[in-house]
């Protein structure tokens, strides 16, 4: 073979060489791409709800897993009752009233209308019978005579309502009054000077149920008696609105509307405001938190809990609990002053799960370990709080970045150090920076 036939080949290979370099650069470059780029948020399911706003939160994180125009300030009705019940909460709780306080009814209250159990100027009743009735019979004269009895008028109490919406985060909700109703149907001499109405996001319906949830858990033993017999001398009971409740099981009228493990919270109707519940389950450890807002139909045609039945039905069977951090697990390590080891093992205290898609993992994208701002010095004993750790993981529905922080704890014993062991890295140290100013100078 002539040198002229060397030299051709000599080319053609380093060609081919230079070409599959080039491929495999290309392949490994997108691959980083492609490795680095943020999780695609998941796609919404197409629940057909018959609801102009909708929101599925988890009840232990406040993780949405379902929304539809979820902040878009909507009349809300008597589902604004829920801040006069957990108003109503608190201040029992902090010892400001007692459920026995007897209160006498006052014109405000005794001019009301829509929902109410007939309270007559100058009737007297127990905080818990008012309370009974405004959770169960959503009883507009019960609910302003208790916002009275708590801050002096109803108008003083909406300051309250409206301040603890902030506190809340609740940037899409404003009060005008203990009951949700329309400012014109308000008693006219008690109408607020403002020319507003209440309004409130399904979003901001869910952050209320949640720090109900949190907060003042056992508004849902009150929020899940079936039927309310105000006086005696009534005739009969006052169902719940709340048709949802898991005892309607076995009642003729309510059976098709029970949910396995609902116990609350509130509906709402008006003409202006439509429909509207938010409602809450819990099934096997898992409890979810669903609102629906200006759900089509009548009254009493219980779309509205067909329509939540929807969102439970795709949250329970759709998501599961995932633990995303295990409690005890080592999150890594902090440096330790003064003790006979420079650094101890960081555990967690509590794990973080949340809700994802069944058969999904989430990853986590992020760990920062925050040590106290005076550091860590021996002696330390295991099981010591010694620090926090913050994860960041995309949201497995929405695909936005979440944190999560838990406590730390010393995994073991850091004993301190003698004073001998001390001084020699005392020595140590000083040698050592002397050395690498030393270094430093050339």
């Amino acid at each position: 073979m002539s040198r002229h036939h060397f030299h051709t080949l000599d080319r053609i290979y380093f060609r081919t060489k230079r070409w599959i370099a080039f491929a495999v650069m290309f392949a490994l470059f997108a691959g980083l791409l492609l490795s680095g780029a943020p999780a695609a948020q998941a796609a919404l399911p197409d629940l057909q709800l018959q609801a102009r706003a909708a929101i599925l939160m988890d009840a232990e994180t406040g993780q949405v897993l379902y929304q539809l125009n979820a902040d878009e300030p909507l009349p809300p009705a008597s589902m604004a009752k829920m801040m006069t019940e957990y108003l109503v909460e608190k201040s029992v709780q902090e010892g400001k009233i007692s459920w026995s306080d007897v209160v006498t009814v006052g014109d405000n209250a005794a001019k009301q209308i829509g929902s109410r159990v007939f309270l007559a100027k100058g009737d007297k009743h127990t905080v818990e019978e008012l309370y009974k009735a405004t959770a169960i019979a959503s009883a507009n004269d019960a609910s302003v005579q208790l916002a009275e009895y708590i801050a002096g008028s109803e108008q003083e109490f909406v300051k309250l309502m409206n301040q603890t919406a902030r506190e809340m985060g609740l940037t899409n909700t404003h009060f005008i009054n203990a009951t949700g109703l329309d400012r014109a149907d308000m008693p006219e001499e008690f109408r607020p000077a403002e020319n507003r109405e209440t309004e409130m996001s399904a979003r901001d319906a869910a952050m209320l149920a949640y720090h109900i949830i949190k907060e003042v858990p056992q508004l849902l033993e009150t929020a899940k008696i079936p039927s309310l017999k105000f006086r005696e001398r009534d005739d009969k009971p006052t169902p719940n609105w709340n048709w949802m409740l898991e005892s309607n099981k076995d009642v003729p009228n309510f059976r098709k509307f029970a949910y396995p493990g609902v116990d609350g919270l509130k509906t709402g109707h008006t003409s202006r405001a439509g429909n509207n519940f938010t409602g809450t389950a819990l099934r096997d450890g898992t409890r979810l938190i669903a609102v629906v807002m200006q759900v089509p139909g009548g009254v009493n045609d219980g779309n509205r809990f067909l329509e939540t039945a929807k969102l439970f039905d795709y949250g329970f069977n759709n998501f599961e609990k995932k633990s995303i951090v295990e409690a005890k697990q080592q999150a890594g390590t902090l440096p330790v002053k003064k003790g006979k080891q420079k650094q101890v093992s960081a555990i967690t205290a509590s794990d973080i799960t949340i809700l994802v898609p069944k058969g999904t993992t989430v990853e986590i994208a992020e760990t920062t370990i925050n040590e106290p701002a005076d550091g860590l010095t021996a002696p330390i004993k295991a099981g010591d709080h010694i620090g926090t750790v913050t994860y960041k993981y995309p949201d497995p529905v929405t695909g936005e970045t979440r944190t999560g922080t838990v406590d730390l704890l010393a995994g073991e014993d850091v004993e301190k150090a003698n004073w001998f062991v001390l001084l020699l890295r005392s020595i140590g140290g000083f040698f050592s920076g002397l050395f690498k100013g030393i270094v430093d100078m050339f």
